[in-house]
């Protein structure tokens, strides 16, 4: 070893320094949190049982009320309902199949003795009789399944040349190699990002290099939700059928990534309303706050430049978790190779990312309207 500094041959957890940087970096990377270990390179995870407090009614024939199987699921004999917009309360009288039987409980003021065709109906609540057995209450169980993703090797090298130890610029060794350790992780933050969004799951193998699946392999493919935008400017009204969709599955809509330019499209429409938040748990290049119509709750504008400008995504955060494999998290040893003019150091670890629910939590706003001609419209308008 040429050069001496603190920690050569040294092997350091660089674990909390990159969480530190991935909490920081103003993209889609930011809102995984650190998880529990993993145990194999196939990484599995219990998916949560959440079920919307919504039914969607499909057809009504005098009191008798159909809707999807998984709807009528969540009823029991007297389950109280009311419709969206319309104060009148109802009561379930039967169940059969994908039907149901409604009486009205409360007028409340309305002039609607029976729910429409096309109604949402929310669930007010499921009142117990006295003496209620084990069946009786509303089931909610946590576990409904299971999903996986794989293992991802990364690696960065870092190298400092004698030369460059000898200008001293930053001060010791120990401070020169620190920097060149933060740039590296920066770095592996932006490929955690790309990886996050884009990456598609692949089981490694004696010739295969395992591959971590992302938001876009777990959530836009097969059932995913989605809105077709049908190349229309973004505006609330497709953000706020995409919150509709998770809200009917039971997540709570609290995000909406988009690429710069779309964040500027529907600023532009909540413009007057706007509160732009600069706190340590949500950061951005652009990042705001905005009304979510269908539940009242404020939803964050995240705008990372990685999503495509035609995409956007209404989140439910809550499922979104970094694991490492067991003893691999990220740490740098010395890779300084006998001779060499220099220092260099690996940073390795392996890592995957967990998407729980993403097809309950997650819908995607597809076939928008490129922002710059959607800018270029508002403008001109």
């Amino acid at each position: 070893m040429i050069y001496a500094y603190t920690f050569v041959n040294k092997k350091r957890d660089l674990s909390d320094i990159l969480s530190t940087v991935v909490k920081d970096e103003p993209r889609f990377i930011s809102n995984f949190k650190t998880v529990p270990e993993a145990t194999a390179q196939k990484h599995e995870w219990l998916e949560d049982q959440i079920s919307g407090r919504s039914i969607a009614v499909t057809a009504v024939e005098n009191n008798t009320v159909t809707a999807v199987a998984k709807d009528v699921a969540k009823l029991k004999v007297g389950t109280l309902l009311v419709a969206q917009n319309d104060p009148a309360l109802f009561r379930v009288t039967g169940i059969a199949g994908e039907t149901f039987t409604l009486e009205l409980a409360g007028a409340n003021g309305s002039a609607n003795t029976m729910v429409k065709a096309d109604a949402i109906l929310n669930i007010v609540s499921s009142p117990m009789a006295e003496g209620s057995v084990n069946g009786d209450g509303e089931e909610t169980s946590h576990l409904s399944g299971s999903e996986y993703n794989y293992m991802q090797i990364f690696r960065k090298d870092i190298v400092l040349t004698g030369s460059a130890l000898a200008i001293n610029l930053y001060g010791s060794i120990d401070n020169m190699v620190n920097r060149q350790t933060a740039f590296a992780l920066s770095e592996l933050a932006r490929d955690l990002n790309r990886v996050a969004l884009f990456g598609v799951r692949r089981e490694p193998g004696a010739d295969t290099r395992g591959e971590a699946g992302g938001l876009y392999h777990f959530a836009a493919d097969g059932d995913g939700m989605e809105v077709d935008a049908e190349a229309l400017a973004l505006d609330s009204f497709m953000i706020n059928d995409a919150a509709q969709n998770i809200l009917s599955e039971g997540g709570e809509p609290m995000q909406i990534l988009c690429s710069p330019g779309q964040a500027r499209v529907i600023s532009n429409e909540y413009k007057n309303s706007l509160q732009v938040l600069r706190s340590d748990e949500r950061r951005g290049a652009y990042v705001a706050s905005v009304v979510n119509e269908i539940s009242g709750r404020g939803m964050t504008i995240m705008a990372d430049p990685d999503v495509p400008d035609t995409d956007v995504w209404v989140l439910d955060a809550t499922g979104l978790g970094l694991a490492s494999l067991k003893g691999r998290s990220i740490t740098d040893v010395d890779a300084t190779p006998r001779g060499f003019d220099g220092i260099k150091r690996m940073a390795i670890g392996e890592l995957t990312f967990e998407f729980k629910n993403a097809k309950q939590r997650m819908c995607r706003i597809r076939n928008v309207m490129p922002s710059m001609e959607a800018l270029r419209t508002l403008r001109n308008a």
